[in-house]
Parts: C-alpha cells; structure tokens; sequence
C-alpha cells in the first residue's frame, strides 16, 4: 500500500517534476472527473456555479469530493436562496457547509463535518439546507 492510495490520490507524479515539488492539480470528484468538467455539465442554463480559488484549496485540503449530484444540490440551493434575495448564503449539504456569493454564483468556502462543529460563519443573510436522499 503507498501513499496515494491512503490519501485517494490516483494521479502519478510527473517524471518532469522536481524531487520534493508538489505539482498542482484540480481536485477530482467521486467519479474521477475534474471539477471544470462537471461544472460545465451541470451548467445548462447559463447560471454556472463557480468555486473561487480559496474554496477550491479547501476542498482539497478538507478532502471533500463532490460528485454530479452535490454540485446539482448546491446549485438548486444557490437558485432558491436567489428567489429569495440572498447575497451571501450559508449552503448546508449534508456533512458538509458552503459559503455562498449569490450574486456571483461563487463559492467562497467549504467545510466539513469536523470544520463545522468548530465554526461561526459571519456576515452572511440566509441559510438553505438542502435535500440529501
């Protein structure tokens, strides 16, 4: 057993890439797509949800992977606290928590199980939780 099955890191390390030197990559969901990909497949009517580079790292870093379905919940979310006349939006998903700019569709942050407990999110002006089944 190595590493990169421990830590569900699949990509191999290129032979190009100094000793020591992470090499950045996209986080992956379940299904082994890239965020862009799933994305861009999740966004039909022009409303694409976004995730801001600090979102992006804490996903990565919180290990938390979304697959097709979370980024539909999400973005079902976003819309709902639209109709309502959110700004920013505390996105409650299961186990896991997103701060939302509505306006701009981007997600701020995310958060896990263990992050959540700990945390006291400030300047936001709803909260949607949405509808695991």
């Amino acid at each position: 057993m190595n590493i990169r099955h421990l830590t569900g890191r699949t990509q191999p390390v290129s032979p190009s890439q100094q000793p020591g030197q992470v090499q950045k990559q996209s986080p992956l969901t379940k299904d082994g797509k890239s965020f862009s990909e799933v994305l861009q497949k999740v966004a039909g009517d022009g409303k694409q949800l976004q995730f801001s580079g600090h979102a992006q790292k804490r996903l990565e870093d919180r290990n938390i992977l979304l697959n097709e379905m979370d980024l539909v919940r999400i973005q079902e979310a976003v819309d709902r606290a639209e109709e309502k006349g959110s700004r920013e939006s505390l996105i409650l998903d299961g186990d896991h928590a997103f701060v939302v700019n509505i306006e701009n569709r981007t997600v701020i942050t995310a958060v896990d199980q263990m992050e959540l407990r700990e945390r006291v999110f400030t300047q936001i002006d709803s909260a949607v939780i949405t509808n695991r089944t």
